[in-house]
C-alpha cells in the first residue's frame, strides 16, 4: 500500500481515502457527510469543497498537517526525528 505523504485538492475523494481512510474523519467534521456516497467517489477535494462551501486551500492544509502529526508520531516511535523543515528523516 502507498504511503500518502501530502494532499492536493485535484486528488479524487475516494483515491485520498483509498490511501489512508484515517482521514475520513477530517472530512466528516468538515461538513462532508456523503464520502461513501458514490456521487463523491468521482470528486475532486476541490470539488467537494466546493459543493459543501469550504475553502479548499484550508481543507488541504488541514489533512496535511494531520499527515505530518502522525508521520513525526510513527518516526518517534521508530526512533526517527523528523525535520518539519525539509520532511527527511534523521536517525
Amino acid at each position: 500500500m502507498e504511503e500518502i505523504t501530502e494532499v492536493k485538492k485535484d486528488m479524487g475523494i475516494s483515491e485520498i481515502l483509498s490511501l489512508d481512510m484515517t482521514i475520513a474523519p477530517i472530512l466528516m467534521a468538515s461538513g462532508m457527510h456523503c464520502i461513501g456516497c458514490p456521487a463523491s467517489a468521482g470528486e475532486t477535494l476541490a470539488e467537494a469543497a466546493a459543493v459543501h462551501g469550504l475553502d479548499a486551500d484550508e481543507l488541504v492544509g488541514k489533512i496535511n498537517e494531520f499527515i505530518r502529526g502522525k508521520a513525526e508520531y510513527e518516526a518517534g516511535i521508530r526512533g526517527v526525528r523528523i525535520d518539519r523543515e525539509s520532511g527527511s528523516d534523521e536517525k
